[in-house]
């Protein structure tokens, strides 16, 4: 299968910069597999669109301003403003570091983005302001390293201060201070997350309130989006990629209500591809081929081809051509239908990305 199959031409206008100023107000395409046509609806019919004996499972993770600014050892140069950080201009000695994994606490080791990627070699000291000092202790491809922090008595406590907000790069303008609430769901609990679970961006506190009256179960996991989510893909046959690792969690309760939903030949509507990554990952790795109460690494790729094990709809975004997330949900819905309706939101003129519109595949 050529990655160059999951290809689609999207304008510049349609990637959303901005949030909407109600969550709520998204389109909603809606792609029913056994049916013929795609229907154009409002995020606000969602809770209608769904079955009375579903169970909807959230990703509960939050973002943490994980993207820090400073500069490299022996530079005298100011830290790189973060004012246009799309520009990638660069003064003397500025660097951009954006965390992306906690690899160990005592040491605080961190796998990490940096730019520019090239300069900045093992052994480099990396200072970001008051109080966060640190070393690169080792070196990946394409800009990854791994950074030890200086002892620091709050380490979060720093970078919530100094930190910004990881926009995606396709967003072309600062993060501002509204982006802390905003790129961030309403039922974010568990810090560790370089990028929001999208999908879960236009719920509100009324939206969950309107599934609660239609009596319709629940249930959260944790997956902390990492680089697996994101990774490009520079193979050009699809089942020559491989996937960066990506920590989660389910509870007991979580897996005791999502197991017996799957006995009762209940429906698992997956909130966000992160959802689906954490179920499909924990139902591949047990004995039974079912999700189970654990923490562990989400490592499955899923393309056309792919047996789901639990989840039989899924709520998400519109995804970056040749990405791993649209090959997700193509497994899920169809390639050739998937990518239909993506030609048809084009048309349309849906909003696309992070905090653009969204679909429900089922």
């Amino acid at each position: 299968m050529l990655v160059s199959d999951f290809n689609y031409l999207l304008p510049q206008e349609l990637i959303a910069q901005e949030p909407l100023a109600d969550r709520a107000a998204s389109r909603l395409l809606h792609l029913n597999c056994s049916q013929p046509d795609l229907h154009d609806r409002q995020f606000r019919d969602f809770p209608d669109l769904l079955r009375p004996d579903d169970l909807l499972v959230f990703n509960n993770t939050r973002v943490f301003p994980g993207r820090l600014y400073g500069r490299r050892s022996g530079a005298r140069a100011q830290p790189l403003s973060p004012e246009n950080p799309a520009s990638r201009n660069f003064l003397r000695g500025a660097i951009e570091v954006l965390l992306t994994r906690q690899l160990s606490h005592e040491p605080n080791e961190w796998e990490c983005l940096v730019r520019p990627g090239r300069k900045i070699g093992v052994g480099e000291r990396l200072f970001f302001g008051e109080p966060l000092q640190a070393e690169v202790i080792a070196r990946g491809s394409f800009g990854e390293r791994r950074i030890r922090f200086l002892p620091v008595p709050d380490f979060f406590g720093a970078v919530e201060r100094i930190g910004h907000v990881p926009l995606p790069p396709y967003i072309n303008r600062a993060d501002v201070p509204s982006d802390r609430e905003r790129y961030q769901t309403v039922y974010a609990r568990e810090r560790g997350s370089i990028a929001a679970p999208t999908a879960g961006l236009h719920f509100t506190p009324e939206t969950l309130a309107h599934i609660k009256e239609r009596s319709i179960e629940t249930a959260e996991v944790t997956l902390h989006v990492g680089l697996g989510t994101f990774q490009p893909i520079r193979e050009e046959r699809v089942e020559d990629h491989r996937l960066h690792r990506e920590p989660y969690s389910i509870s007991a309760d979580a897996a005791g209500a999502i197991n017996q939903a799957l006995d009762a030949g209940r429906r698992i509507v997956a909130i966000g591809t992160t959802t689906v990554r954490t179920l499909e990952s924990s139902a591949a790795q047990s004995a039974s081929g079912r999700p189970q109460a654990e923490s562990s690494e989400a490592n499955t790729f899923i393309y056309p081809g792919y047996k789901f094990r639990a989840v039989g709809a899924l709520l998400t975004n519109f995804h970056l051509p040749q990405s791993t997330l649209l090959m997700l949900v193509s497994a899920l819905g169809g390639k050739e239908r998937v990518l239909e309706a993506y030609r048809h939101a084009l048309r349309q003129r849906y909003r696309f990305y992070s905090y653009g519109d969204c679909m429900f595949v089922e």
